[in-house]
C-alpha cells in the first residue's frame, strides 16, 4: 500500500481545469463574503458577495454562481472555505446536499498565502474570500464529503463527553483545593478521593470538627446512609485514621458553614456529571454495535470503546484513507523539519490537524504500549536495541497504529 503526498496534491491541482468557477468563500457566523476566480486566478466577479447565514442567503449565492457559469461559459464549479468554528456547518452541508463540490481550507494556508497578490499585510473578508479561491485553484484544499449517519451521531456524542469530561475535572480540581485548605490530610487517609467511602465521607463529615469526638463506630453509622458494605476491617481502619488525622488537622475552619455548603453542591454537581458520563459511555458502546469496522478495532488488545469512539468520531470513515499516513496527517502528527543550508533543525510534530483526534491517538499508544504484548514488544525493541527514546518509540508506535487501523477497516470491509 504505497502512499506519496505529492501524488494526491499532483491530482487536485490536476483537477481543476479551464473549465472551472473557483469559488472562495470566508465564513462569519451571519454574513459570508464570496469572491469567483477562474483555474489560473483572475478574478471573475466585478464585486465581491455578501450573503446571510440563512436559505435566503444560499439561495442568493446559488443564483449569483449560476450567473457567472453562463456569462463566462464556465462546466464545472468547485466551492472552497475555510473550517472557521462551526460557522462553516450548515452552508457546507446544503451545498453538499445540493450536490456541489466542496473542499476546505486550512485556515493557516490562508493565512500564509494573503500577501500573495498585494504584497500587503492587510485583512478584510473580501481579500480572504479572494486568497482562499487562489489557493483552490492551486490545489491547496482538501476534500469534504458529509459522513454517514452512524459516524456523525458518534462524532457528536463524543463530543458531548468531552464537555462532561472537562466540567468533571474543573469540578475534581475544586474539591481537591477545599480539601487542601479545610482539611490537608485527608490524601493520605484516602489517595484517590472519588471512591464511594470518600465520597460518604464528604457528604457526612465534610470537616474534621464534625469528626472530633466521633467513635468509629459512629463514622461508620454515618457512611451507611450513603454507600453498602460501610464495615469491614477496611471500614474500621479508615474510620481510625479519619478520626486520628481530624484529631490533628491544621485546616482552616474560617467560615466553615458556607464552606460546607459549597463542598455539597460541589459533591452533588460531580455525582451527576458521573452519571451524564456513564449513560453517554453506555450510548457509545451501544453505537459502536452498528459500525462494523469498529469490531475490528476493539479487537486490538488495549484498543477500549472510548479510544475507539474518538478514533472513528475524528477520522471518519476509516475506508476514505489509502494508508495510515492519511490518518496521521488528518490528526497532525505528521513530521516536519527545517534544514537550509547546512543547518538542520529539529524534527518536530506539524500538529496541523484535529486536535481531539490527536490526543486520543497519542493515548491509545500509551495503554497499548502498557497492555498490549506486540505493542510493548516493540517499545521495548526500539528503546533496547535502537537506542531511541521512550517518547521517540512511542510516536513511532503511532505511526504503527495508523496502518494497524486501516487493515482492520479494510478486513470489516472485505468482511
Amino acid at each position: 500500500m504505497k502512499f506519496k503526498q505529492s501524488n494526491g496534491q499532483n491530482q487536485r491541482i490536476e483537477r481543476i481545469t479551464a473549465s472551472h468557477l473557483v469559488i472562495g468563500i470566508d465564513m462569519a457566523k451571519e454574513t459570508h463574503v464570496a469572491q469567483a476566480t477562474n483555474y489560473r486566478g483572475i478574478v471573475l466577479s466585478n464585486r465581491h458577495l455578501s450573503f446571510s447565514n440563512t436559505i435566503e442567503g444560499f439561495e442568493k449565492l446559488r443564483r449569483w454562481m449560476e450567473g457567472l457559469q453562463q456569462k463566462h461559459r464556465l462546466s464545472s464549479l468547485i466551492i472552497g472555505m475555510e473550517p472557521t468554528g462551526h460557522y462553516w456547518w450548515n452552508l457546507a452541508n446544503w451545498l453538499a446536499d445540493k450536490g456541489f463540490n466542496v473542499v476546505q481550507v486550512n485556515p493557516a494556508t490562508t493565512k500564509r498565502n494573503k500577501e500573495n497578490r498585494d504584497n500587503c499585510p492587510s485583512k478584510s473578508d473580501p481579500k480572504d474570500a479572494l486568497v482562499i479561491a487562489d489557493v483552490v485553484s492551486r490545489g491547496y484544499y482538501y476534500e469534504y464529503s458529509r459522513q454517514a449517519n452512524s459516524f456523525q451521531r458518534l462524532r457528536t456524542i463524543m463530543s458531548d463527553r468531552e464537555f462532561w469530561v472537562t466540567n468533571s475535572v474543573r469540578l475534581q480540581n475544586r474539591i481537591i483545593r477545599w480539601l487542601d485548605i479545610r482539611f490537608p490530610e485527608y490524601a493520605s487517609v484516602f489517595k484517590d478521593w472519588t471512591c464511594p467511602r470518600s465520597i460518604a465521607t464528604l457528604k457526612a463529615f465534610p470537616s474534621p470538627l464534625d469528626l472530633k469526638g466521633q467513635s468509629t463506630a459512629e463514622v461508620i453509622t454515618g457512611w451507611r446512609k450513603y454507600m453498602q458494605r460501610a464495615c469491614g476491617s477496611t471500614g474500621i481502619q479508615k474510620a481510625a485514621e479519619l478520626i486520628s488525622k481530624a484529631s490533628q488537622s491544621v485546616g482552616d475552619t474560617a467560615a466553615l458553614n458556607e464552606a460546607k455548603q459549597d463542598l455539597q453542591r460541589l459533591v452533588e454537581e460531580y455525582e451527576r456529571i458521573v452519571s451524564i458520563l456513564e449513560q453517554i459511555e453506555q450510548k457509545i458502546v451501544a453505537l459502536l454495535g452498528e459500525i462494523p469496522m469498529a469490531s475490528q478495532l476493539r479487537s486490538i488488545k488495549g484498543l477500549g470503546p472510548i479510544y475507539t469512539a474518538a478514533i472513528l468520531s475524528g477520522a471518519g470513515d476509516l475506508k476514505q484513507y489509502a494508508h495510515g499516513r492519511q490518518l496521521l496527517r488528518k490528526a497532525g502528527l505528521n513530521l516536519a523539519e527545517s534544514m537550509s543550508g547546512k543547518r538542520k533543525g529539529q524534527i518536530v510534530l506539524s500538529k496541523r490537524g484535529d486536535a481531539t483526534l490527536r490526543k486520543y491517538m497519542y493515548l491509545a499508544t500509551l495503554t497499548l504500549v502498557g497492555t498490549n504484548p506486540e505493542f510493548r514488544q516493540l517499545h521495548e525493541n526500539n528503546v533496547q536495541v535502537k537506542q531511541m527514546s521512550k517518547q521517540q518509540s512511542v510516536f513511532k508506535l503511532l505511526g504503527n497504529i495508523g496502518k494497524v487501523e486501516i487493515i482492520c477497516c479494510f478486513q470489516s470491509w472485505l468482511m
